[in-house]
């Protein structure tokens, strides 16, 4: 079968570099150095996320697990009083405490994520307006992405005399607040802010070079996989969509184990729900409540064995080393992949689940796969191997965390065609608007 090409979507990083603008006004910094940064505690630095109903949760979960990646300690805030956030698109995410138990606490940045309501909640919380604000007239790094920087940090008086940046349809109500601009990431004095859940990645290797410094940026950012020495090309085999109707979505299946990569369920979860496919989300475990690789806790719609009661037009599996683990483990999840297969119905997966959960099944049998580097050594067939999307017929794979909503953009185009995965892309800025 012939190999089709597909440019789709730009690489989401290329190197921070503070004092100047990177190409396609990709970063846009003020002067600002890293080490000016003044730590509340000796060891690592100490970060609040707040979050709340209606939260982004691809801005929350990226900002989160990049920042534990960088050994910063993170707390993850809820700004009502429960410790469950119902985040958007269906996504449950819990949190470490409540933000009003933390009004004395001292933190070295506090990061806010977008999405509506989300911010809106955000803003009303009186006691994080109180803490943020505190922490800012004490200097410290303080950072918002997407509808953040104009819904709150614009009305707490926050961005005054500094430029930013925000998701695209909230550009005119930020100019009210601050001078606007329209880099994907923005640093400008202590506060740094960017544009959409496509951004974010960059966004939060930001903002670990802004605590640790440019080595440590780089550090962190190898193993996501952010940039690829081979282009900017998926490769496709068969591209031909399926045309689902909103009254007949596609039905999904996307596991979630304790030891599963946050990043890549979230984001795989929630563009596909922007698509309006029909996603149910597994436990491979006794519990709905798992505790994810960065220490992440997401909560399922329901457990395995409840789910393999349904056919599904996908199985899709993130990754994470102790996911990858759970589900080669569970006889149930095999059967149901095995089954999916035969019947030649989609199945994917990404990061080490490739080479650790299809590999030694059979899964990848007489198939083109891709997966994460430092596993692909485990593949059979590694000719595709270096691509950050592979389709082969009904099975697509992708490399790791920063490959993440290429993946997704990648299914959805399988799914639904070019034209949605193009549409989503401009909406979570991945592409330009």
């Amino acid at each position: 079968m012939a190999m089709r090409h597909l440019q789709l979507l730009p690489h989401p990083l290329n190197n921070f570099t503070p004092k100047h603008s990177l190409i396609n006004n990709r970063f846009s910094f003020s002067s600002f150095s890293s080490t000016t940064i003044s730590m509340a505690s000796s060891n690592s630095p100490k970060v609040l996320v707040p979050i709340a109903n209606g939260t982004e949760p691809i801005e929350a979960v990226i900002t989160i697990d990049v920042l534990r990646r960088s050994g910063a300690d993170v707390t993850v805030a809820s700004a009502s009083n429960h410790l469950q956030v119902q985040a958007l698109h269906g996504i449950k995410i819990v949190a470490d405490a409540v933000v009003s138990d933390l009004a004395d606490t001292i933190f070295d940045l506090i990061a806010l994520p977008g999405g509506v309501p989300g911010v809106d909640n955000l803003r009303d919380n009186k006691v994080l307006e109180g803490l943020v604000k505190k922490h800012v007239e004490d200097g410290r790094l303080y950072a918002a992405v997407c509808a953040a920087p104009a819904v709150v940090l614009g009305p707490w008086g926050l961005l005054k005399g500094l430029k930013a940046t925000c998701y695209p349809s909230f550009m005119e109500k930020l100019a009210s607040y601050t001078t606007t601009v329209e880099s994907r990431v923005q640093l400008d004095g202590r506060v740094v802010t960017s544009r959409a859940p496509g951004t974010t990645m960059e966004f939060a290797v930001a903002l670990v070079e802004q605590l640790y410094g440019k080595e440590k940026a780089d550090e962190v950012a190898g193993p996501l996989v952010l940039r690829s020495n081979h282009g900017d090309e998926y490769t496709f085999k068969e591209l031909n969509p399926v045309q689902w109707t909103f009254d007949n979505p596609p039905k999904i299946l996307v596991p979630i184990a304790n030891g599963t990569e946050e990043m890549e369920a979230v984001i795989i979860i929630d563009i596909l729900r922007r698509a309006k496919a029909d996603v149910v989300v597994a436990s491979v475990g006794d519990k709905l409540e798992i505790g994810a690789s960065r220490k992440v806790k997401l909560e399922a719609d329901v457990l395995l064995d409840e789910a393999a009661k349904h056919s599904y037009d996908l199985i899709v599996l993130p990754g994470g080393l102790g996911g990858a683990e759970a589900f080669a483990n569970s006889e149930t999840l095999v059967s149901l992949l095995k089954k999916q297969r035969e019947s030649n119905r989609y199945y994917g997966a990404i990061c080490a689940s490739p080479a650790l959960v299809l590999e030694p099944h059979g899964l990848l049998k007489d198939k083109k796969a891709t997966a994460f580097p430092a596993m692909s050594n485990k593949l059979s067939d590694q000719s595709e191997a270096e691509n950050r999307v592979v389709v082969d017929g009904n099975l697509i794979t992708s490399r790791g965390p920063g490959t993440s909503i290429e993946y997704g953009l990648a299914i959805v185009e399988k799914l639904f065609g070019r034209k949605v995965g193009l549409e989503l892309a401009k909406t979570i800025v991945f592409t330009n608007p």
